[in-house]
């Protein structure tokens, strides 16, 4: 995944700045490179090698005066390339992101806007200074801060800014920075007009777009393989893949030794494919062994980030420590797209709209914090098919009528688009939805409100929860629990969380005490 970092401050040493990287070496296990800009400036880059393996490949990268250095993927980048070499531009490594120098001597500002990618990029230019810039879904992480002298810094965990004396904030998805201003080049939650053709031609599109998101996010110089939690999202991603690699894909899923919910469908699913599947089963143990750590990388205190982060994590890391795979793809971004369970709520076409135009904008804080953190801190990189800006921006332009659950499936434009073909088992394309952190084990959620239940047990926890602010106050021994540990890390720094990830409470149904689609009256039989 790799790790960036850019300070225009003199406050830290190099060594200083060396230590501080140290927190995130997983990021980037495979070398790191320090340079100074300006008159005091510094920039940082830990290398996850996926593109261009050699030593030509790392970064930052200097031409012309110019510098930069950037965490993510350019699909189409070699097209790209071969463009800019027929117009004198010269490389020299394989790497995707050594087309942002020329792209940006080319195009200026206005190349965060054309860039298909996902990524958080750092460009040194000296008539302009220091420039930032994220992905509009927000995809990879960028934080940023201020020192004492007012002196930006910026990061791409929020670990390694613990050296600034304000708030700590996460850079705002679709925005760049520059002169000393944060200017928005694209929301992705905008839509200008809204599609509203017949069901064929959504349902074709949306097949034709997700195979093509797919396919970009396959180009990779290191070994590339799938989470399959044997639900609708990660299913459809690995049944595409497998029709358009050249080899056998490699699976991975997880599940509670006690009840794993998932894992019958994730083999299910790799039968289907042919895939070479292998399943990881965990225990209660595992879980609150690795608790403290997963709050510390995800930095935040919500409770579905959490739980979710779990299985995920564990995973993950079984991957890093038994296998060579270095590039994940996963299906997050679905749901914020085609609607949750709680979504079946939505009084009507336009408040299911608004919805999930307010998630998509939000994802940032959520679930592609989740994927990137539990992949990126075992030294892999994630990539997320349903996160395609052509393909997000499309299906969130259909008509919202269309994708309400007028039918009792969820998501059911999806389904449709791959009901024919063999891409998938018809039991997995119409199984109802169950969340990842539920599917992995009921027990997984239950044993953990257990757990917290038992450390405040004849304490007054309701008292202990007063002390948080209103915004994000916990309300459980569960949430005080991960509050208390995501403030031990990061005090005062809740700033870097919308609040909790909850059904919308002003719909009727939704007003709930879990974020758990276990606590809907719809849930019906998704945990089975």
């Amino acid at each position: 995944m790799c790790t960036i970092f850019a300070y225009e401050g003199k406050l830290l040493t190099e060594g200083k700045i060396r230590e501080l990287l140290e927190k995130t070496i997983q990021r980037g296990p495979d070398g790191q490179k320090i340079i100074h800009f300006g008159d005091s400036g510094t920039m940082a880059f830990q290398r996850l090698a996926i593109m261009g393996l050699d030593e030509n490949g790392m970064q930052p990268f200097e031409k012309d005066g110019l510098i930069s250095c950037t965490n993510g993927e350019i699909y189409g980048f070699r097209k790209i390339k071969k463009e800019l070499e027929a117009e004198g531009a010269s490389f020299s490594s394989g790497s995707d992101c050594e087309i942002i120098i020329p792209l940006y001597k080319k195009y200026g500002l206005s190349l965060f806007s054309i860039l298909d990618a996902e990524y958080a990029a750092l460009i040194y230019d000296p008539q302009k200074g220091l420039i930032a810039a994220r992905d509009p879904i927000g995809i990879r992480p960028l934080f940023y801060g201020y020192d004492k002298d007012g002196k930006i810094a910026f990061a791409s965990e929020a670990k390694l800014l613990s050296f600034l004396d304000g708030k700590i904030l996460p850079f705002p998805p679709g925005c760049y920075y520059q002169g000393g201003k944060i200017y928005r080049y694209r929301d992705i939650g905008e839509v200008k007009a809204f599609i509203r053709s017949d069901e064929k031609t959504v349902t074709d599109n949306i097949r034709k777009k997700l195979v093509a998101a797919v396919e970009k996010r396959l180009d990779s110089d290191a070994p590339l393989a799938f989470l399959l939690s044997g639900g609708l999202d990660s299913s459809l991603v690995c049944a595409i893949a497998a029709r358009k690699m050249k080899r056998r894909i490699r699976t991975f899923s997880i599940g509670m030794e006690k009840d794993a919910i998932d894992a019958k469908y994730a083999r299910l699913v790799a039968n289907h494919l042919g895939a070479e599947h292998t399943e990881v089963l965990i225990r209660m143990d595992d879980v609150t062994k690795c608790l403290e750590k997963v709050i510390y990388d995800l930095a935040t205190y919500d409770i579905t980030t959490i739980r979710a982060s779990m299985g995920m994590y564990l995973l993950c890391r079984y991957i890093h420590e038994n296998t060579d795979v270095r590039v994940l793809l996963t299906g997050e971004v679905s749901d914020e797209l085609f609607g949750y369970k709680y979504t079946d709520f939505a009084p009507d076409e336009m408040e299911f709209e608004k919805e999930s135009q307010k998630r998509m904008r939000e994802l940032y804080a959520y679930d592609v914090l989740r994927a990137d953190r539990c992949i990126a801190d075992n030294s892999i990189e994630a990539r997320v098919p349903f996160g395609d800006l052509d393909f997000a921006s499309y299906v969130l332009s259909i008509d919202p009528k269309m994708k309400m659950n007028h039918t009792g499936h969820g998501k059911y434009l999806l389904r449709k688009a791959f009901e024919d073909g063999n891409w998938l088992p018809q039991s997995i394309l119409w199984r109802d939805k169950a969340a990842f952190s539920d599917a992995v084990g009921h027990s997984l959620v239950d044993e953990l409100k257990k757990y917290a239940y038992h450390l405040y047990e004849g304490k007054d926890w309701k008292k202990e929860c007063l002390k948080y602010p209103e915004k994000g106050r916990p309300f459980t021994p569960e949430s005080l629990l991960y509050r208390s540990i995501f403030e031990k890390y990061y005090p005062n720094q809740d700033c870097m969380i919308p609040g909790f990830w909850m059904p919308n409470p002003s719909w009727e149904g939704c007003k709930v005490d879990d974020p758990s689609a276990r606590v809907l009256s719809n849930y019906g039989n998704s945990g089975i």
